[in-house]
């Protein structure tokens, strides 16, 4: 077996590591993880002939070069081991991302404005889990300045697992909403495992970065003793002094904001992002950058550069229709911010295609019943569901459509005369929305 301090010298010899032997890159370590479906010792050989520099394996009939195929009891605890071992060489500000909704385009947005002044090393996509979070902070490369971590959970104790890897100095929560209620249960479940990011900062003497205009994070971050407060500029609030504030200006159509970073310097950034929780992110990403002292123009040059992308708030166009493309992940708050955002746009026509929430257990029926009834009474020109479980419960009388799988749905968008339509595409990822335009007349283009 190879100790922790052999694995670790030979990491900082090849710290590009792979989990998937199809996609071998020259001096990597493959590094052999199993699953339902697959064990990974099985492609080291394979792995090595590809360019491999070592395989970590935990079959020792697996071994079949003991010089570059290295030993460990379980490759999945030694990924966390080494992960946490290298987060104790790392003296630089961690900071992690949680919350219901709006986790990857909040953590997209606050790296892009602490890379205009840091080495900043940060989450690629989403890889937010248990496997996720190790090969990030491994990805940190030496000379980075900052870290930014993105966390998931979707049951009680993940995020407590991930801050013992992670060690945040830094944290915060987006909102917290209906999320995987199958395993949380119910908001205050949610509300329980995403504070466990929070309970983390408290005990170690974190810092919590706490948006005041959000539902429960001001009582989630009571305990932490170090607290960066942000809030949305209103009329009629009244916060004291040294709370960030950030002022929602109109919409044309894209969020707009503006915030002061000097009594006499007032900064409007113009994003390409649609919709009330989206000005939420954005918000966010000021606050971090106000707080390690990134320059007012950096942080508005960096929110202006962003677009959305990977079928999260991506605005694209079929022909001449816009497609508001949110197809990564969906549970009933981030279903209504959602359509929050085709209420509020301008458009002579307007069409929620919206496809099945899963992962919400006991919650299922209600929140899919609760869901058709919302839109319906929207008045929309067009209300489309898409899935089994929305199917299942299509009220009598409803004048929506209902198909059970993409396939069907597809087949039925492509003989629409749909023209200047706003078209809101919006499901949980596992049923593959984005799929509706996949071999249509149009191909979907970006909108910039």
């Amino acid at each position: 077996m190879v100790t922790l301090e052999q694995l670790y010298a030979v990491y900082r010899q090849h710290p590009d590591i792979c989990t998937d032997s199809r996609r071998i890159r020259p001096g990597c370590l493959f590094w052999a993880l199993k699953g339902e479906r697959f064990d990974g010792n099985l492609f080291a050989r394979a792995a090595l002939e590809a360019g491999a520099a070592y395989c970590i394996i935990d079959r020792p009939d697996c071994q079949h070069d003991p010089t570059r195929c290295l030993l460990v009891p379980d490759t999945l605890e030694m990924l966390r081991i080494l992960a946490t071992h290298h987060r104790k060489q790392l003296e630089i500000p961690v900071l992690a991302i949680g919350g219901s909704n709006g986790k990857t385009t909040t953590k997209e947005l606050v790296t892009a404005v602490l890379r205009q002044q840091y080495r900043c090393s940060a989450t690629e996509g989403n890889l937010n889990n248990h496997i996720g979070v190790p090969l990030t902070l491994l990805a940190v490369p030496p000379g980075a300045e900052v870290a930014v971590i993105e966390m998931g959970t979707n049951q009680p104790g993940d995020l407590e697992h991930l801050c013992a890897i992670v060690q945040p100095t830094h944290g915060l929560l987006t909102n917290i909403g209906k999320e995987h209620l199958e395993k949380l249960g119910s908001v205050e479940g949610v509300k329980k495992a995403e504070g466990e990011l929070f309970d983390y900062l408290a005990t170690h003497g974190g810092c919590a970065f706490v948006n005041l205009s959000e539902k429960h994070l001001k009582a989630l971050s009571k305990k932490v003793p170090r607290k960066v407060y942000y809030a949305e500029e209103r009329p009629n609030d009244h916060y004291p002094p040294g709370i960030i504030q950030v002022k929602r200006l109109p919409a044309a159509p894209f969020v707009r904001a503006q915030f002061n970073f000097a009594p006499s310097q007032v900064v409007q950034i113009e994003t390409h992002l649609l919709g009330q929780h989206n000005f939420h992110n954005v918000m966010t990403a000021i606050a971090v950058g106000l707080y390690f002292k990134v320059p007012s123009e950096k942080i508005k040059a960096a929110i202006e550069a962003y677009r959305p992308q990977n079928n999260r708030s991506q605005l694209m166009t079929w022909g001449s229709n816009t497609v508001f493309l949110d197809a990564y992940n969906a549970n009933p708050s981030s279903m209504r911010a959602a359509l929050a955002v085709l209420q509020e746009v301008e458009a002579s026509h307007k069409v929620a295609i919206l496809g099945d929430m899963l992962e919400l257990g006991e919650a299922t029926e209600s929140e899919h019943r609760a869901l058709i009834r919302y839109v319906e009474r929207m008045e929309l020109e067009q209300s489309v569901f898409v899935g089994p479980i929305f199917s299942q419960y299509r009220p009598k009388g409803s004048h929506s459509l209902f198909f059970p799988d993409v396939a069907s749905a597809r087949e039925w968008l492509e003989a629409q005369p749909f023209e200047r339509a706003f078209i809101l595409v919006k499901a949980s990822r596992g049923i593959g929305l984005e799929r509706l335009f996949a071999g249509s007349g149009e191909a979907l283009q970006g909108l910039h």
